[in-house]
């Protein structure tokens, strides 16, 4: 029998591969001639499945599931926000391999991805997610499948989506408490480690 919390995370994991998957369909190149796929970009797109991935697993093995809610509102979020504009836009790429360019779907994805943590969790323990996320960018330029205003509108729209559904995570590991009796009063802490 499959418990509440399974059935959570098996529907954040579809959730996860459903928008995943869209950014691979999207990834595919239709133009005649392929460009050489270099190892800044494989990286890059590495990291694009790595980090939202890994982000959405800590927020589960700390048990945060308000966490792990608030951060597939946002991805789904981002990713509409993101695929909207490039099918209204439809900016070419720097390589002319198709007409989704703006913004960059891969840094939309990856500063969500960091930009949730920070939030969520405090600056120190997005240093790592951000280092990826600035990469994972600057693979999208040094790859000519973006600019740079590409990938500032995607940093922007994948930070932005944080700001409307995270909130500071608040872990119930300090207690204070106050009890009278009688006219004694006794003030307890307590902590767990």
């Amino acid at each position: 029998m499959v418990n509440a919390f399974s059935k959570h995370i098996i529907f954040y994991l579809i959730c996860l591969f459903l928008i995943l998957t869209t950014f691979q369909i999207q990834a595919q190149d239709t133009s005649e001639t392929k460009p050489q796929v270099g190892t800044t970009q494989k990286i890059g797109d590495v990291v694009l499945f790595a980090l939202p991935t890994a982000t959405l697993a800590t927020s589960f093995i700390v048990g945060d599931e308000k966490g792990a809610w608030q951060f597939t509102k946002g991805l789904l979020l981002t990713v509409g926000v993101t695929y909207g504009l490039k099918y209204s836009i439809n900016k070419q790429r720097p390589d002319m391999s198709n007409d989704n360019s703006f913004p960059s779907g891969h840094t939309s994805t990856v500063f969500h991805s960091a930009g949730y943590v920070h939030r969520r969790y405090g600056f120190k323990y997005a240093i790592p997610s951000y280092v990826l996320a600035g990469f994972t960018a600057a693979s999208r330029i040094d790859s000519n499948k973006h600019d740079i205003l590409d990938v500032i509108a995607g940093a922007a729209i994948g930070l932005g989506s944080n700001l409307l559904f995270t909130t500071e995570y608040q872990q119930e590991h300090m207690e204070l408490t106050y009890s009278n009796f009688e006219g004694n009063h006794m003030v307890g802490f307590k902590f767990k480690f």
